[in-house]
């Protein structure tokens, strides 16, 4: 991966559904040559947040109120972008809330290539496969998960492991989708799309 830009990034949501759900928290890391050179981490205010999304995040209403408006965040993170490769876990998730979000905020779409490290992690290891759990696999401390930053740093890490064991360059704009929900309902047109299934360990006898 050496020779490459990567942006690694992270959003933290009201909900699911990139059409009608908001990004309250982004974050993103950009990486040149295997170095991190700059990071953007911003709350964005959108909201209200349900009580669980708050449990989930520890992000407040409160919190929100002093945080960045969402066109000014969307427009600062599209330039941040550029044409860097993006990274992220669950990419279908965050790449989904990336296009809607551009295309409301900046009338446009991205077109970077991408690593899924959540596809990569179901074709090579055993259920489960959060962020979190992963970490756990390679020994990546991961402190405050579900904030968009550490999540960020946590899946940058992930993907230098998955390289080092055996090189990713294969998994370029590949998202695998669990076959039992179906295919996303949106994905780059160049992304290559393909069910999957969770791979679980064996049980001794």
């Amino acid at each position: 991966m050496q020779g490459l830009n990567f942006t690694i990034f992270d959003f933290e949501t009201t909900g699911l559904d990139p059409e009608k759900d908001r990004v309250i928290e982004m974050a993103a890391v950009r990486v040149c040559d295997g170095h991190i050179v700059s990071e953007f981490s911003t709350l964005v205010k959108n909201g209200p947040v349900i009580p669980k999304i708050t449990e989930i995040t520890g992000i407040t209403n409160e919190e929100l109120e002093h945080g960045m408006p969402e066109r000014t965040a969307f427009q600062i993170l599209n330039r941040y972008l550029g044409d860097s490769i993006l990274v992220a876990h669950n990419a279908a998730f965050d790449l989904a809330f990336l296009h809607h979000s551009l295309m409301r905020n900046a009338d446009r779409t991205f077109d970077n290539s991408f690593y899924d490290t959540l596809t990569i992690s179901r074709d090579r290891h055993y259920y489960p496969h959060k962020l979190t759990d992963m970490c756990d696999r390679y020994g990546i401390k991961l402190e405050g998960a579900h904030r968009a930053l550490n999540d960020v740093y946590g899946c940058w890490d992930l993907l230098k492991k998955m390289h080092e064991e055996e090189p990713v360059d294969k998994w370029m704009n590949k998202l695998g989708y669990m076959s039992k929900y179906g295919a996303p309902k949106w994905t780059p047109e160049y992304a290559v799309i393909f069910p999957t299934e969770n791979k679980y360990e064996p049980r001794s006898v």
